[in-house]
């Protein structure tokens, strides 16, 4: 009969710990979401775009309006990104389906404010280029 007497202290007790765990899953879910996007600004003032991503745009049929889409919407793909040095050292490689449905992978080099896109590949088709 003791351990009825006892019963809501220890349901109270369960619950805080249940609270306390579900907690802390929370925060640690938050951390890797904002470690996996810092560094790489979905939404930067302005974007440039190299020489040799021109000319691969042009060749291989990619708009801004796409890269856009990619930037704000697509994945990175972590084994092909760069990460390593300062801020403006790394490279991120992003990838996702073009409104026109390309499968593209397009680097981006963030600096500060400014994103510049360093190439832009198409993952389904091979297309001849004479960007050199």
């Amino acid at each position: 009969m003791k351990w009825k007497k006892a019963l809501p202290a220890i349901l109270l007790l369960v619950l805080l710990i249940l609270a306390v765990l579900l907690r802390s899953r929370d925060t640690s879910t938050e951390t890797k979401q904002v470690t996996a996007s810092h560094g790489l600004n979905r939404n930067p003032a302005h974007i440039t775009y190299s020489k040799h991503a021109k000319c691969r745009m042009s060749c291989r049929h990619i708009d801004e309006s796409e890269v856009l889409e990619i930037l704000h919407q697509g994945k990175i793909n972590y084994a092909k990104s760069d990460l390593k040095g300062d801020d403006c050292h790394k490279k991120y490689a992003v990838e996702g389906t073009t409104h026109d449905h390309q499968h593209v992978r397009i680097i981006f080099a963030p600096c500060t404010a400014e994103m510049t896109v360093v190439t832009v590949i198409d993952l389904g088709k091979e297309w001849s280029c004479d960007c050199d």
